[in-house]
């Protein structure tokens, strides 16, 4: 990547807070200009059992952040004998973020979790900002995403409808976006844990909507 645009590009996250939880999704798709370099990518990391990152942008970077971010949530657990809090979480990696300003990471980010308040979401740029909402999507898809999510999103809804709601997203991404596809990675995250959801459960969605 040679610009902050590219950025934007070759992929679709998404993440949602729900009445029980939070729901994060990506697809699987990595590409390298028009050549479709990985299918498998993993987009969505469990930092702790209540905080999960997607990351949209160069893999390198999104790896080496997902360990660093991970270690640093392991350490402060250590320390206080508590789980990191979602805000502490996304202030800390705006800090890394705003900290290698001269050397960026090439990334953006949605962190999501719950804690003692609730579910949270943060939108995250290569930068360092940091902004929380109801819902976010980054990457090349996400365009098609805010469609769905502006259409179909209200305050409260269940963590199983936020599911579906995730997949009809990025569905349409999929349909449109040629840097997204080839699967989906689905967590939702509540007072029980992070639970990803297995790609048997995800078909079995997809039939129930009429999308395969």
């Amino acid at each position: 990547m040679n610009d902050i645009d590219e950025v934007k590009k070759g992929t679709t996250t998404v993440g949602m807070v729900c009445k029980e939880g939070v729901v994060m999704a990506t697809e699987m798709r990595a590409t390298m200009g028009t050549l479709i370099a990985h299918r498998t990518t993993q987009k969505l990391f469990k930092i702790d059992d209540n905080l999960g990152l997607t990351v949209a942008g160069v893999v390198g970077d999104a790896q080496t952040l997902a360990r660093y971010i991970t270690a640093e949530v392991e350490l402060y657990k250590l320390k206080r004998g508590q789980q990191m809090t979602v805000r502490s979480a996304a202030t800390l990696t705006s800090n890394i973020l705003a900290g290698s300003r001269f050397y960026p990471y090439w990334v953006g980010l949605i962190l999501g979790g719950m804690d003692k308040d609730g579910g949270h979401v943060y939108a995250l740029d290569m930068v360092g900002g940091a902004i929380p909402d109801d819902y976010v999507t980054t990457g090349s898809g996400s365009p098609y995403v805010y469609g769905v999510l502006e259409d179909h999103f209200q305050k409260g809804l269940t963590v199983s409808d936020g599911i579906d709601l995730a997949i009809r997203g990025l569905h349409a991404a999929m349909k449109r976006d040629s840097a997204s596809g080839d699967g989906m990675s689905i967590a939702a995250i509540t007072n029980e844990g992070f639970i990803v959801q297995d790609e048997k459960e995800i078909q079995k969605r997809l039939v129930k909507m009429k999308f395969t």
